[in-house]
């Protein structure tokens, strides 16, 4: 009977011992969720450069330029208050710039304060221009 116990107790210890531990099966609900993280933390596809200019931008004497996220992708509703009145427009990503139709077709582009033509935003270096004059920075 001694030798049984000795010999069942060896057979025990051989096996939790000699056996690798197995690999949990990875539960699917876990995994959807890893994969719901991952893909929350990947780069949107629909992104543009000029999503970065969403917000508000002032100009000179209360005027602004406020850009907001459109109803799709790459595209965006303005709102331009300058000296004739306050404007909606509705712009599209084009490359490097938004374009928009105010009197025919117009881009907001990037640039310096020196590059509006107006003094008072001259030391700016974070701006965005529609025209000569007609710049608004952060």
């Amino acid at each position: 009977m001694k030798h049984l116990t000795t010999l069942a107790l060896a057979m025990t210890l051989a096996a939790l011992v000699g056996c690798p531990e197995k690999e949990k099966p990875v539960e699917p609900e876990r995994t959807a969720a890893v994969a719901e993280q991952k893909k929350e933390k990947a780069p949107a596809v629909d992104a543009f450069a000029t999503d970065a200019w969403i917000g508000k931008w002032v100009g000179v004497e209360g005027l602004a330029l406020v850009i907001d996220r459109g109803a799709g992708p790459g595209t965006y509703n303005l709102t331009i208050s300058s000296m004739d009145g306050t404007t909606k427009h509705v712009g599209t990503a084009d490359n490097t710039r938004i374009r928009f139709e105010r009197n025919g077709t117009e881009y907001i582009h990037a640039g310096k304060g020196t590059d509006t033509g107006l003094k008072w935003l001259a030391d700016k270096n974070n701006c965005l221009i529609i025209k000569e004059a007609e710049g608004f920075c952060r």
